[in-house]
Order: structure tokens, then C-alpha cells, then sequence
């Protein structure tokens, strides 16, 4: 059996002072702050999601932010560009709302016929705003600084520098059911086995083999996480990538979804999340975002761990 993940359902990065990091993606990328927790792994750290209005899979960047964290080197074996998809027409209006607010922005020359908007965020991570004729199925936020008719629809893509891009190609196209939809000198996209055009659906491979290896800190991104619908495909995929002998972590609960983790020969760390129960499991739509939410085995120390966690402002509150 191969796994065929349905596009991306997150990407999570690391992040330095979580202030700067809200004030970032709220107000300048004008997305919605949909959950509001902790690592469950290190509960003294912040865990921020933010997505469209109801955080639908696929539209989902997350933040692990650390005050004072090292900062990270992009290189090989990371993923190093996430890509945001706007509506066609839109870079213009983003240019204009990016320097009015100081963030630096450069236009590449169009890439794969795409309308390319490049800039960092705080900490340095590599972001990109794509405009064009996509088919989006989400549910932009109108509720934040970004009008709707040019606010994000989601992450488009997402790109890994690779030494031996050859070998992660493999992978992509034999254990993971993804169809190479395109190729340009050092890149090759692929594409989610059976989707059309829309948000989480496109994967670029870049070819770099002399770069010098990346180290995962604040400004990179820690994982990729592919959608299943459920937890039984889930597991179905983790019993394929066992038997095909990739080293897979056990099911994780992530309250939101569960999770399994590999890495692909790069040393790319990816994720298998599931789309359900999502983030109205705990709080109504209307409410997400609003106030710090913990998973039963957390709650008994929420007293402590709220005076760990560091003083933030969140806009709107969500």
C-alpha cells in the first residue's frame, strides 16, 4: 500500500520572541490566531496556530516560540521556503501593505508562471506570497488587518533543499504517492497524487548539493505535516512506511489530530496528521484563539503553567 497524503495539513516552525511572532502573522499576514496552547512536550513554551477563520487543514502555519532561542541556519535537508496562496492580482496590494509596515519584500522573477512575493518574517524564516488562478476551498479570515479580498487562502507549498535531491524524489514519487507535475533547472514540483490546484497540494525539491547543512532553531522550519483523513488511514500509512522499512514514531495525540512522524532520506522531518477533530474540539468557532487551552493531562497544572508561559498581547484575541 502507498501513502498518498490529501496536501499539506500544517507546517511548524520555531520561533524566537512569541510578541513579535503574533504581532507578525495577525497583523501583517492578517491571519487568524485558531488555537492558543502549549508543547505538550515542553508546556512551558507557547504552541500558536494560525490559519483561516476556522483553521482548516491545509491553511495551518504553527509556532513553537522560545525567547532568547539560538537562531537557526537554512541549508540542506530542511524544508526552507513556505508559500502562501493569495488570489490572482493580489501582490500589488501587498507590496503596498508590506512597506508601509517595514517588512522587506522583493519580487522574483516569475517562477513556474507563478506571481512570486519573497520576505522574512521576525526571526527570518522564508515566507512566500504566490498569487494566481488557484482553486481555493478554504475560508479566509475577515476578521483580522488583511482585507478578504486579499487575504490568504493557505500554504501552497512548501520547498526542501536536498543534497542528494535524487534520492528524496524517490521517496516522494514511490512510498509517498506524489506525481512530478513540473521541472526547472535545480527544481523539480511535485504534486499531491490526484489533486488539483489549491492550497497544499505542490512540493518543490531544490537541488543544492553544496550548501552547507541546515540546523533547525528559531527562523526554520521544525516539521511538514501531510494530511489523512482519519485515523485509520492513518494507520493503514504508518504499517506501509514500517513495512517499507522508513523508522515511523508511534501515533501521537495532538488533541487537534493525531500525528505520526519520519524523515525523508534528506533528513526533512514529516508528519502524518489527521484532519479531525480540529479546533473547534474544545472551544466554539467563534472563540478560537481566545483564551490558553490545555489537554486533560495538562489541565491539573494550569496555574503553573501559565506563570511560565511569557506575557503576550494577541491582537483581537482572535
Amino acid at each position: 500500500m502507498s501513502v498518498q497524503p490529501a496536501g499539506i495539513h500544517h507546517v511548524t516552525a520555531i520561533a524566537g520572541d512569541p510578541q513579535a511572532n503574533a504581532d507578525f502573522y495577525l497583523n501583517a499576514l492578517g491571519m487568524r490566531l485558531v488555537k492558543r496552547t502549549v508543547n505538550f512536550d515542553s508546556p512551558d513554551t507557547y504552541h500558536l496556530y494560525y490559519g483561516d477563520r476556522a483553521g482548516n487543514p491545509g491553511t495551518i502555519m504553527t509556532f513553537f516560540p522560545w525567547p532568547g532561542a539560538p537562531k537557526g541556519r537554512l541549508g540542506a535537508g530542511q524544508a526552507t521556503v513556505t508559500s502562501f496562496s493569495v488570489p490572482e492580482g493580489s501582490i500589488g496590494w501587498w507590496q503596498r501593505h508590506l512597506a508601509a509596515l517595514g517588512v522587506e519584500a522583493t519580487r522574483p522573477t516569475e517562477r513556474l508562471t507563478e506571481d512570486v512575493l519573497s520576505l522574512r518574517d521576525p526571526d527570518g524564516l522564508v515566507l512566500e506570497l504566490v498569487a494566481g488562478p488557484d482553486h481555493h476551498d478554504t475560508d479566509p479570515w475577515d476578521g483580522g488587518a488583511v482585507p478578504v479580498e486579499h487575504a490568504i487562502r493557505g500554504i501552497r507549498s512548501v520547498t526542501l533543499t536536498e543534497h542528494d535531491h535524487e534520492r528524496t524524489a524517490d521517496m516522494l514519487a514511490g512510498r509517498l504517492g506524489f506525481t512530478l507535475a513540473g521541472e526547472e533547472e535545480g527544481r523539480l514540483r511535485f504534486r499531491t497524487a490526484g489533486a488539483a490546484d489549491g492550497v497544499g497540494t505542490l512540493l518543490d525539491v531544490v537541488a543544492a548539493p553544496k550548501a552547507p547543512r541546515g540546523h533547525v532553531a528559531a527562523g526554520t522550519v521544525h516539521h511538514v505535516a501531510y494530511r489523512a483523513p482519519d485515523q485509520e488511514a492513518q494507520s493503514a500509512w504508518r504499517s506501509a512506511l514500517l513495512e517499507d522499512g522508513v523508522d515511523v514514531t508511534e501515533i501521537r495525540d495532538r488533541s487537534y489530530f493525531t500525528s505520526i512522524y519520519f524523515r525523508e532520506p534528506g533528513g526533512v522531518l514529516l508528519e502524518i496528521a489527521t484532519d479531525g477533530p480540529g479546533f473547534d474540539y474544545d472551544e466554539p468557532l467563534l472563540e478560537l484563539g481566545r483564551r490558553l487551552k490545555l489537554p486533560p493531562w495538562l489541565e491539573p497544572n494550569r496555574a503553573q503553567i501559565e506563570k511560565s508561559l511569557p506575557a503576550v498581547t494577541f491582537g483581537e484575541e482572535g
